[in-house]
């Protein structure tokens, strides 16, 4: 395996580094399984593409030396379908938040999986807009204060990787940046799927959420997603913490394939 050094001068912009990232936010923590994912696949980065959307997960795919689109809000997984469906033979990978990719991407997200278009999304979950204000986002936990929710969210927050599962996914599994190891065999695992496929990651947000919710030392974030979270195999033991691991893992005619297939039908 290779010295962390190493992986930042073969997959990273080093010229980039440091990163913009706060001080103990996650999302750092899954930029080093993506990489060590690919490393272990020995997979080629001329043949791969990053897109994102906005929000501080999406600044991940500039930092990896390789093609990459920083999109518009939202709108990540709609200009990953358009790569993929162009040139189906790129392995393409969005990075994306809870924000970006189910409330104003929420659209683009369900159709996505709808097609079961073979991209990877990796999407960051914080629980609030991090980068544009710590504003309450569609997974925010109930109770939990950000900008635009001062005396507690009251709404019922999206279960999404539940949604994703429900919808169709190839692929789902749900991991925290306190499992690093298991995101990034969940990882690997999901490049080896040629449909839809959808990992999430609870990470920490420690300027936006955490410190609005008075938990503002880094161990004790990360201590507070292994004690909330529980392997899906016992999760009926523990109603009340968070199910974690692989949640769908089938074969399914991906899209390209299909769209391939019917070309050729209809070519004289």
């Amino acid at each position: 395996m290779k010295q962390a050094s190493e992986l930042y001068e073969t997959y990273l912009r080093t010229d980039m580094l440091p990163t913009i990232l706060c001080s103990g936010c996650g999302a750092g923590v899954v930029l080093n399984a993506t990489i060590r994912a690919i490393d272990s696949l020995k997979m080629d980065l001329d043949n791969m593409v990053f897109v994102s959307g906005i929000g501080c997960s999406s600044r991940l795919g500039a930092y990896i030396n390789a093609d990459s689109l920083h999109t518009t809000h939202g709108r990540a997984i709609a200009y990953a379908t358009g790569v993929k469906a162009a040139n189906p033979d790129l392995e393409v990978v969005v990075f994306t938040g809870d924000g970006d990719c189910v409330g104003i991407g929420g659209n683009h997200f369900i159709h996505g999986i709808r097609r079961n278009i073979g991209i990877n999304v990796i999407a960051i979950n914080n629980y609030n807009y991090g980068m544009t204000g710590g504003q309450t986002s569609p997974s925010t936990p109930q109770g939990s204060v950000t900008t635009t929710t001062q005396y507690g969210a009251f709404e019922h927050p999206f279960d999404i990787a539940q949604l994703a599962k429900t919808a169709g996914a190839a692929y789902v599994a749900r991991w925290t940046t306190s499992h690093p190891l298991q995101l990034q065999k969940a990882i690997r695992k999901g490049f080896s799927n040629k449909g839809f496929c959808f990992i999430e990651v609870l990470s920490p947000c420690p300027t936006s959420y955490w410190g609005r919710n008075k938990v503002r030392n880094p161990e004790e974030m990360y201590q507070w997603y292994k004690d909330h979270t529980i392997p899906i195999g016992r999760a009926e033991e523990y109603p009340e913490k968070i199910p974690i691991g692989e949640l769908v893992n089938v074969e399914k005619r991906e899209w390209t394939e299909q769209w391939a297939s019917l070309v050729r039908k209809v070519s004289p």
